[in-house]
């Protein structure tokens, strides 16, 4: 049985939102699902022993996607989902460079919500690609 003081995992997310407003909820659900994104469509990701969250006590192996693959698996889903939008959509959210990626993933990681490796860094996410350039579709108008 969980403990009567530990915050369920949308309770500790209603909470993080009233504490950091620079992102919306759909910022961190997205954020979420680019990860499974990463590992399932793109393959991204080695087998890797994780810290354990807040809500565990042990660590778990499991497949461990890098800063600079996430970044990457962020830009992939947005322009899957988004096309010609994405950059906008992702900036209504307030995510508007790799940096802000990683701001969420450690918000994420604080509330027992993302487990990392002992070798995870914040700055891993930052300048990973510039988000003007990499929201440019690949599309050609053709007259």
């Amino acid at each position: 049985m969980p403990h009567r003081d530990m915050l369920n995992p949308l309770e500790a997310l209603a909470q993080l939102l009233r504490e950091d407003r620079r992102y919306r909820r759909e910022a961190y659900a997205f954020v979420f699902e680019s990860l499974s994104y990463a590992q399932e469509v793109l393959g991204y990701g080695r087998e890797t022993a994780c810290e354990p969250s807040a809500t565990e006590e042990t660590a778990q192996v499991e497949r461990h996607i890098s800063g600079q693959e996430l970044c990457e698996a962020v830009r992939q889903l947005a322009m899957d989902q988004f096309g010609l939008m994405a950059k906008t959509v992702l900036n209504s959210w307030g995510i508007r460079s790799t940096s802000d990626i990683g701001e969420i993933v450690f918000n994420l990681l604080r509330i027992g919500q993302m487990r990392k490796t002992a070798e995870d860094r914040r700055e891993d996410f930052d300048n990973v690609f510039d988000f003007d350039e990499a929201f440019r579709q690949p599309f050609a108008v053709e007259s």
